[in-house]
């Protein structure tokens, strides 16, 4: 893979919470308003699990783009992984980890009244090679990776709003 890149998002919800709702076809529907993106195939509603594709239909720099994803490795509430079956990547993965984070959302530490902040670390590492080889790592290195990281940021940030 050409790009790759690692989000750092805390949630104030659980592990189990947060692993549901990113997995989730609604909540990442609600996630990506402004592209216009929509589930038009495989499970299109309700959460995904092991094996299970979703097909999304969304605009990118004025495009239709169409991308169908598999739900590769599953195990709750730890870690997920989606992977790109066929889709405008050459190849895309996407490894979701959950881990318990004693500090609250916003990094502190909890008093000695809160044994436990009850939040949770996310973890998005994401890795993606564009098609076209030279033309396409161009375009990866020019504007593709950032483009990729925001759109994660945007995702963990109403993520964030429902905690």
């Amino acid at each position: 893979m050409t790009v790759s890149f690692t989000c750092r998002t805390r949630l104030a919800m659980t592990p189990e919470q947060a692993f549901d709702l990113s997995r989730s076809v609604d909540v990442h529907l609600g996630s990506m308003a402004k592209s216009r993106e929509r589930a038009v195939a495989g499970v299109t509603a309700g959460l995904m699990t092991l094996g299970d594709t979703v097909t999304w239909r969304a605009r990118h720099f004025g495009l239709p783009v169409r991308m169908t994803s598999r739900i590769t490795q599953y195990s709750f509430p730890e870690s997920f992984t989606d992977e790109q079956q066929r889709g405008p990547f050459r190849a895309f993965r996407h490894v979701h980890e959950f881990l318990p984070d004693p500090a609250g959302p916003d990094g502190s530490l909890p008093d000695s009244s809160e044994p436990d902040g009850g939040g949770t670390l996310m973890l998005d590492h994401v890795e993606f090679t564009a098609p076209l080889g030279i033309l396409g790592r161009l375009v990866e290195k020019a504007f593709l990776g950032r483009y990729m990281r925001h759109l994660i940021e945007e995702r963990n940030s109403y993520l964030q709003g429902l905690g």
